[in-house]
């Protein structure tokens, strides 16, 4: 099995891929959102650029912002589970909800917001990959209002074989390939949709543009784990001072700091 370099998955690719391609992007959102295609009028994705400063600003985001008959909607891909993605996504949807305010507006024309999250790891106790969140009554199920929805697409709960009938499953399986082999039944099933998305990810891929902004990206992330881990590690220290000054014992520090028995000795010996 050979390992693909990029998984639909990589947050360069999913932006280029999607922007270079609307048609493709206008696809995958009709099956995410139950939309049929031909009655999608309008479609615009507001935020096509991959600029510099975004690229190197801090927990960067390459999501897609889209426009469809009025509403507006975010497309996320999240990968790893830092223990918050329920909280950030609403924070997502009040940003995106409360941007869309004009000077002159009233509250009543504020758009309907959804925020679209495919994510690669468990997030609800249910069998379903798909759930959708709404505004409600919490005893009689009435709904507050229409404009808020957010949508979670959870990968590893899709099942191993998908027909090709099933666009919305095949699309989303498509984010799980990993290998050069699964990637090539994609793009030999026999199913357009597929192939089109196959060869697009390969003519993505294998331009200069995107390879330099996946270094760019890459690098910032590098940077963002340095800068985490530094700050991470500047707390454990204090905190082991503070320890030290306290009396507790060396391993008692160590397993309550993370610090190393020998770090926590050289803290002890520098106060000397």
């Amino acid at each position: 099995m050979t390992e693909l370099k990029y998984k639909f998955t990589n947050d360069t690719l999913f932006k280029m891929l999607f922007v270079q391609y609307p048609d493709l992007l206008m696809k995958l959102v009709s099956e995410l959102l139950s939309i049929p295609l031909e009655s999608i009028g309008e479609f615009i994705i507001t935020n096509p650029d991959i600029l510099p400063d975004v690229i190197g600003e801090k927990f960067c985001r390459l999501d897609i912002n889209m426009t469809i008959d009025g509403k507006r909607a975010d497309l996320e891909i999240q990968v790893k589970n830092e223990g918050d993605y329920p909280e950030r996504s609403l924070y997502y949807w009040a940003r995106e909800f409360s941007s869309a305010l004009g000077e002159s507006e009233k509250y009543i024309d504020l758009p309907r917001t959804i925020i679209i999250s495919i994510i690669d790891f468990p997030l609800f106790k249910c069998a379903e990959f798909h759930s959708e969140f709404q505004v409600l009554e919490v005893n009689r199920q009435e709904q507050l209002t229409d404009k808020m929805s957010l949508h979670y697409f959870e990968l590893p709960k899709l099942p191993k074989s998908v027909s090709k009938d099933d666009e919305l499953r095949l699309w989303l399986s498509l984010f799980r390939v990993k290998t050069e082999e699964e990637l090539k039944q994609f793009e030999t099933m026999g199913v357009p949709i597929m192939e089109q998305a196959v060869i697009a990810y390969r003519k993505v891929t294998a331009t200069d543009e995107f390879k330099e902004k996946e270094r760019l990206l890459s690098r910032a992330r590098h940077n963002e784990a340095a800068a985490l881990y530094n700050a991470e590690k500047k707390k454990a220290i204090e905190i082991a001072k503070n320890f030290l000054t306290m009396g507790f014992p060396i391993e008692q520090i160590s397993k309550g700091t993370g610090l190393t028995h020998d770090e926590v000795v050289a803290l002890r010996d520098a106060d000397k």
